[in-house]
């Protein structure tokens, strides 16, 4: 978390220098028309990207099969567009690398694999709980002097008497 925060922090002062540079290289208005024409391409990504998405996953859901490809791909091509609108060079780098085939087929890889992990991860976490709403089945059982007592436990909202 601390990492994103500098990275927030940070991010913005790097886009102002890369400007700075950029502008002294080819001038302030031309700079500026990149930052504007990037802007706009985002737009244009954006919706375009979200009417093919939608088009793409009715079609596969009138097929039977799950859009899980078709929603991964335009997640990365909408956060590519998110990253065009942004203004600055460095996000207009990144956006355009989210919206190159290879690039975007490779993030959606990574994203594919590090989601099938989470639910992994959740799927053993809740193996070992209770099922929500359900009642306490746990039983305990007791070893007094040999002896073995068997007891239901009782969640701590109840007191002894059962009310």
């Amino acid at each position: 978390m601390r990492a994103f925060l500098l990275l927030f922090l940070l991010f913005p002062v790097l886009e102002l220098y890369v400007f700075f540079k950029v502008s002294t290289a080819i001038g302030f208005f031309p700079a500026l028309l990149l930052i504007i024409a990037g802007s706009a391409l985002g737009v244009l990504v954006l919706r375009v990207a979200g009417l093919a998405t939608v088009l793409r996953t009715r079609a596969s859901l009138q097929r039977g099969e799950l859009p899980a490809e078709q929603m991964f791909n335009g997640l990365v091509t909408a956060m590519g567009g998110i990253l065009l609108i942004v203004p600055g060079f460095i996000s207009d780098v990144l956006g355009v690398l989210c919206l190159l085939p290879f690039t975007r087929h490779f993030l959606i890889r990574k994203v594919r694999e590090r989601a099938q992990a989470q639910a992994m991860r959740q799927r053993a976490f809740a193996d070992d709980m209770p099922s929500p709403g359900a009642p306490s089945q746990a039983y305990r059982a007791h070893v007094i002097e040999g002896e073995v007592i068997e007891g239901e436990v009782v969640g701590r909202d109840t007191d002894r008497s059962g009310r």
